[in-house]
């Protein structure tokens, strides 16, 4: 067994500690804690329960299971937050996932990878086409963002309304970029595909799909009831921390959401293999871009808890520096260790701008 599934394996622990910790009220910052270090196994297993499934039932169902179950941990902790009617922190977490993947997790991948081989490369055409669906998540967030500012007098319905409709969109474009990856252009993404299957498979022995969709069910239960206790003590114990809401939201709770993709990510670039790497960090970007970002603002409307895509300006600029930076460093397809230290370079500056800002006008 690997020194990784035994840390998880060890962590599981805090499950019912966790649950004892809320019951037997050992206090919100506890809560939090146990809470937090739940989900890291919790999500680890999703992701390796995903993968098995995939192999099983083949590239284009295992395509679209692991572009639906993706970011399941993040959408499932951002879903219980938007029914607690934490709205702000549910549009700091998407900010946070979308740098984090692009800034955080691509630079450690191109840092450690590019510690260990002079130069990795992976596919430009992917980069190209990723960075123009980025650029189009950009666009539609600031969009509405725009709007309230030239227009002061707007209400919040037509935000909203216009939120919906934009919301829309970014899920059929969502739709038609599964479809260029999984059939019309799926040699562009074989390499990937191909690298995925041999770092998840037993060759003698396949996957046990009922197994698998146990575990993927369990722990999807489990990974709610741990965001439960995790949004229910979120406010308490991270103002006993000394942290504002958005920091908590753009820093930390997407950290405990996709650690363990994180992992993977960086893993692989370690073992050469960047394609892949770059697969999961931009991926994953794109899909809280135009699939979870839409979907919670339909998920808002329809639990009564609205939520529209005006995010304040400091998150917008973030956002944008992210995608730019992002972009220009993986258009040639290239990487090397001081691209990768440019992009934390600018995840920690950035990280360092949402820890300083004020709390003003419940921005904070």
């Amino acid at each position: 067994m690997s020194g990784k599934n035994i840390v998880f394996l060890v962590l599981l622990l805090f499950i019912p500690v966790s649950i004892a910790a809320h019951y037997l009220k050992w206090g919100d910052l506890t809560v939090f804690i146990t809470a937090s270090l739940a989900i890291l196994p919790l999500a680890a297993w999703m992701g390796a329960a995903t993968e098995e499934i995939a192999v099983v039932v083949g590239p284009s169902l295992g395509g679209l299971l692991n572009a639906t179950f993706g970011n399941a941990t993040e959408l499932i902790i951002a879903l219980v937050a938007l029914n607690a009617g934490l709205v702000d922190v549910v549009k700091a977490s998407i900010t946070g996932s979308i740098i984090g993947n692009l800034l955080l997790v691509m630079g450690l991948s191109m840092l450690l990878g590019g510690l260990r081989y002079k130069e990795q490369t992976f596919q430009p055409i992917v980069a190209r086409v990723n960075a123009s669906s980025m650029n189009l998540a950009v666009i539609a967030i600031l969009l509405p963002t725009a709007m309230k500012f030239s227009a002061h007098e707007i209400s919040q319905n037509t935000l909203q309304n216009l939120s919906l409709a934009v919301a829309v969109v970014l899920i059929l474009v969502y739709a038609l970029t599964l479809l260029f990856s999984m059939k019309t252009h799926a040699y562009l993404y074989e390499v990937a595909i191909v690298e995925t299957v041999t770092e998840e498979t037993h060759l003698n022995k396949p996957p046990n799909i009922w197994l698998w969709t146990g575990v993927l069910l369990i722990c999807t239960l489990l990974v709610a009831l741990e965001s439960e206790l995790l949004v229910n003590s979120l406010e308490v114990a991270t103002s006993q921390l000394g942290l504002t809401a958005l920091f908590t939201g753009v820093i930390l709770v997407p950290i405990i959401g996709n650690a363990a993709e994180h992992a993977t990510a960086v893993t692989v670039a370690m073992k050469d293999k960047m394609d892949l790497s770059v697969s999961v960090a931009v991926g994953s970007s794109m899909q809280i871009a135009l699939f979870v970002a839409p979907f919670l603002v339909l998920a808002g409307w329809a639990l009564g808890q609205p939520m529209d895509l005006n995010f304040n300006p400091f998150e917008l600029v973030a956002v944008a520096v992210a995608v730019l930076i992002a972009n220009s460093i993986s258009s040639d397809g290239k990487s090397n260790w001081l691209e990768g230290t440019l992009l934390l370079a600018a995840y920690t500056v950035l990280g360092f701008g949402f820890y300083f800002l004020p709390v003003v006008d419940g921005l904070g």
